[in-house]
């Protein structure tokens, strides 16, 4: 605004300059700047007043009701009613030695899907996801699971709160526990195409279940989180929904950190101890309760933090658990151990390979269980894995993986070609 009477003044020494030049006494000069002084004045108080009446005008404007915000438990318009949609797909073809249908696990009873998978072509199970913010204090997830035989589950299904105070989110619903470090993972983003050993034979390759959960993110430089969860106790190697339903309770801690500019890790412990009430195996009854802890940690390495080029992922879990109760009307008491240690390592952009080994041992189980399935015939259960992947995107993979499957008393050989590929909005997955 001043400038403008700046201008003016410039202009007018202009008009000034184009007269006929004469010499100019002390007197017209002295006037000259006077007048000059008068312009400029008046001008700034006559954009001075403009400016005030203009913001009186603006406070005395009526808001119009479509420009109200709406309150904010409401949306602000119909599309915000739409959630993120995302579909999983998955397909392979399998060849191995012995029928998949048979194989056992020496030592433990398995859940039923504990096994391995079909041979020849097949539609693996697939995912839609659905997940959007109810409002500004919930968000809602529902996770359905399509089986290749076209049978449908709620995976999970759940709501979790976005704004209570001091580091905490609570859950409830269905959901995968967060014991362990592969157990929350969903499976199309595991490094392998099947769960590790000890998953696979303790848990039913992971454990999830009707619940409520507390997380707490402590307000520390590194990563450290807190959590607790009580389940109803349906899910292997639950069963029976003891106590009134609420037969399962784990907690579990985490802590993580960057090492430097190229490396971090994550650590965990976690314990689950679930109550079984007649739990049926393939005909096999359990009562009693099984207690559970894992030992978690993961390496990462890429280059200054981009594992865009080549990058590695180190991960190994101990597993320690003890059942005791009554199997087929025989009193139990034993205890079982479990590992997986493997490494997957992205050479060049989109290219990966990895390995991965995995052991189990077991108690020798009383005489009257002798030739049970809990009875491993002096058999220790082991397995290793070997896969390539090329990667498409971050949404495309193709995969073929060998395992050395030595679970059994009879060793097996397969060889699994897979594709995933995601479809839509789907979320950043977690370390």
């Amino acid at each position: 605004m001043r400038l403008s009477a700046s201008m003016l003044c410039a202009v007018a020494l202009g008009l000034t300059a184009i007269q006929p030049v004469y010499a100019a006494s002390d007197e017209d000069i002295a006037a000259l700047r006077q007048e000059m002084n008068a312009l400029r004045g008046d001008y700034e108080t006559k954009i001075q007043d403009l400016e005030r009446r203009l913001q009186q005008a603006e406070q005395r404007t009526p808001v119009q009701p479509e420009a109200v915000p709406p309150p904010p438990s409401a949306p602000a318009s119909p599309s915000a009613f739409n959630p993120a949609i995302s579909v999983i797909l998955n397909g392979s073809y399998a060849m191995s030695k012995n029928d998949p249908a048979a194989a056992t696990v020496a030592g433990f009873a398995l859940g039923e899907e504990g096994g391995r998978g079909d041979r020849g072509f097949s539609l693996g199970e697939s995912e839609v996801a659905i997940s959007a913010n109810v409002d500004q204090e919930f968000f809602a997830n529902l996770i359905v699971a399509i089986g290749g035989d076209g049978e449908i589950g709620v995976e999970e299904g759940y709501i979790q709160t976005t704004n209570l105070p001091w580091g905490f989110t609570a859950k409830a619903g269905r959901f995968f526990s967060g014991i362990g470090y592969l157990n929350e993972k969903h499976a199309h983003t595991w490094e392998f195409s099947d769960a590790p050993l000890p998953y696979r034979a303790m848990l039913e390759n992971q454990y999830g279940d009707d619940g409520v959960a507390l997380r707490w993110l402590a307000p520390t430089d590194f990563f450290l989180e807190f959590g607790a969860e009580w389940f109803r106790g349906d899910a292997f190697p639950a069963g029976g929904a003891d106590d009134n339903g609420a037969g399962t309770v784990a907690a579990f801690v985490h802590a993580g950190d960057d090492i430097d500019d190229s490396s971090s890790f994550l650590a965990g412990l976690s314990y689950l101890r679930t109550k079984a009430l007649d739990r049926n195996t393939g005909g096999d009854i359990f009562t009693g309760n099984d207690d559970l802890a894992i030992a978690s940690l993961v390496y990462k390495w890429a280059p200054n933090g981009n594992p865009v080029q080549t990058n590695v992922t180190l991960t190994g879990e101990y597993f320690f658990g003890r059942e005791d109760g009554s199997f087929n009307g025989v009193p139990v008491d034993y205890e079982r151990s479990g590992f997986y240690v493997q490494g997957v390592y992205q050479f060049i952009p989109g290219w990966r390979i990895g390995v991965r080994y995995a052991g189990l041992e077991t108690d020798d189980v009383p005489i009257l269980l002798a030739g049970s399935v809990l009875d491993d015939f002096g058999h220790s259960p082991r397995a290793i894995s070997a896969l390539l992947e090329y990667r498409t995107s971050e949404f495309g993979r193709f995969r073929a993986q060998y395992t050395r499957d030595d679970a059994g008393l009879e060793p097996d050989d397969e060889l699994v070609f897979t594709y995933t590929v995601s479809i839509g909005a789907h979320g950043a997955h977690s370390f």
